[in-house]
């Protein structure tokens, strides 16, 4: 699957113009997710109720958005994020899982999924986090946001990462790419950095992708982890 989206979504995109998938092997949970999203205006393209399924329907639909349990038969839903990833870096993964374990959670970010909502979550907060989770906004049930941060600060621990020759990876970034960084880390969202400063929120995402591509990373979540590492949360 290639970068085949109809567009990146931004905070002023509607609802209908937002293509997602849901998955989860559970069929009246699958469909009664499906129903509450498209009754909230979102473009349910298609639903899936197991890995391959679901690895299959995202490429031939292209979704903005994959709602993903992690839980399924045939390939797990990790494994699944990480396939969809490898194949568009573009489409945004947000766990709907029943638990709530930190290495679930933890295995779930590092695999690719932008955010991880258990599944007592309310209609209205998954509604909410579907809309977030389109923009590249970290969304995860109040708790697990902490767990995921102080996991990444723990990694900054380690020793730093080298490249080939030996020596410490070091992508170059221009100033205003680090500057967004810097408050990406800060948790502020596209638009209030935009705000910030005085740029639209469109300049503010090439620069988020820019520096997404230029460090190999595949989501705003682990852009934070980066910019933890290198001190930037400060």
């Amino acid at each position: 699957m290639n970068d085949t989206n109809t567009g990146t979504p931004t905070e002023e995109t509607p609802a209908a113009a937002l293509r997602v998938l849901v998955v989860d092997d559970h069929p009246m949970w699958r469909e009664a997710v499906a129903r509450d999203l498209a009754a909230a205006g979102y473009d349910v393209v298609a639903t899936a109720g197991d890995g391959p399924e679901a690895v299959r329907r995202a490429q031939a639909t292209s979704p903005n958005v994959v709602i993903l349990d992690l839980n399924l038969p045939k390939l797990p839903g990790v494994e699944v994020a990480r396939e969809l990833v490898r194949h568009d870096r573009a489409v945004r993964i947000l766990v709907l899982s029943a638990s709530g374990e930190q290495e679930d959670v933890l295995e779930a970010v590092k695999a690719g999924a932008t955010g991880y909502l258990v599944k007592s979550a309310s209609r209205e907060e998954l509604v909410d986090a579907v809309r977030r989770t389109a923009v590249g906004d970290p969304v995860f049930t109040p708790g697990l946001a902490g767990l995921v941060l102080g996991e990444f600060r723990r990694m900054a621990t380690d020793p730093p990462r080298r490249d080939a020759a030996g020596g410490p990876t070091a992508p170059r970034l221009t100033d205003r790419e680090t500057e967004v960084l810097r408050m990406v880390a800060k948790g502020l969202s596209y638009k209030q950095i935009a705000e910030r400063l005085f740029l639209s929120h469109r300049t503010v995402q090439n620069h988020v992708q820019n520096t997404l591509n230029k460090l190999q990373l595949h989501n705003r979540v682990e852009l934070v982890r980066y910019a933890i590492e290198k001190g930037l949360d400060d």
